[in-house]
């Protein structure tokens, strides 16, 4: 099957996703070009968001995070800055949780 016969105008990593869409493991390393070890290690060293939980055997990462991590790399962030931008992203969710629950 060519590109053009494709009912989808893009492969999976160039199509658009919203903020609030939720990635599986497949998908973010189809993003970011990362394998799945890497995925996991740098989960480990501060510099990739950790996944949230869909149910007691899968998880998955929000689109707007992997995103952001993505343009941080791309536009030259050092490792201390991506940290800061993880703590800051995983600290978002809480707030998110909690001002949606009020709504």
């Amino acid at each position: 099957m060519t590109a053009s016969n494709r009912s989808e105008p893009f492969p999976a990593p160039l199509r658009r996703h919203t903020a609030h869409t939720i990635l599986r493991r497949k998908q973010v390393e189809a993003e970011t070009g990362y394998s799945r070890s890497t995925i996991y290690l740098r989960i480990a060293q501060g510099l990739f968001v950790k996944p949230v939980s869909l149910g007691a055997r899968a998880v998955g990462f929000p689109a707007g995070e992997v995103i952001a991590l993505n343009a941080a790399r791309i536009a030259g962030k050092t490792d201390a800055d991506i940290r800061a931008l993880v703590m800051r992203l995983q600290a978002a969710r809480t707030v998110t949780e909690v001002s949606d629950l009020r709504a």
